[in-house]
């Protein structure tokens, strides 16, 4: 009877904490809401193919310049498999399962590689990430694990290069 009963109470612990994690999502969700507001939604010209689409996980999206503040509105907070591919209107996010993410090319801030973004931490250099400003004016971390990291180069180089001086 006492294994039932502290059986019992590990479940009821185990689904009060659940609840909580829950809740504290969707707090998260309603206080980012104003700051982060409406997606660019995707074109119907996406422009000429510039990066070929990349396979690999989506990470997450955060605050930027925290690494850790992840956003919880709409599904921007869920990982997903995706296809990463640069176009001359932007950068599209092809989520598996999940709402597509355009970000268009005049909100690019940075193209960078990372340790970690969101929670995930990989090994140096492990992590692409896209800083770019939203519609509302907030800067957004976007993170993106290649199936093959030896694509990261193309994706970071036009953004590391020093323009030439004449």
């Amino acid at each position: 009877m006492d294994r039932i009963l502290l059986t019992a109470a590990f479940v009821a612990l185990w689904v009060v904490l659940v609840l909580l994690m829950w809740k504290g999502w969707r707090g998260r969700s309603r206080r980012q809401a104003e700051v982060v507001g409406e997606l660019p939604a995707v074109p119907d010209s996406l422009g000429d193919e510039l990066i070929a689409p990349s396979t690999g996980l989506y990470v997450g999206s955060t605050l930027a310049p925290s690494w850790q503040d992840r956003i919880a509105v709409g599904d921007l907070g869920h990982r997903a498999e995706s296809a990463l591919s640069r176009h001359t209107e932007g950068i599209l996010l092809d989520r598996t399962g999940e709402s597509p993410i355009w970000i268009p090319q005049d909100s690019i801030r940075a193209i960078r590689t990372e340790r970690g973004l969101a929670g995930k931490v990989m090994t140096k250099d492990g992590v692409l990430v896209i800083r770019w400003e939203l519609p509302s004016g907030t800067e957004v971390d976007t993170g993106f694990r290649g199936d093959d990291k030896s694509v990261y180069p193309a994706w970071t180089r036009e953004e590391n290069e020093e323009p030439e001086e004449s």
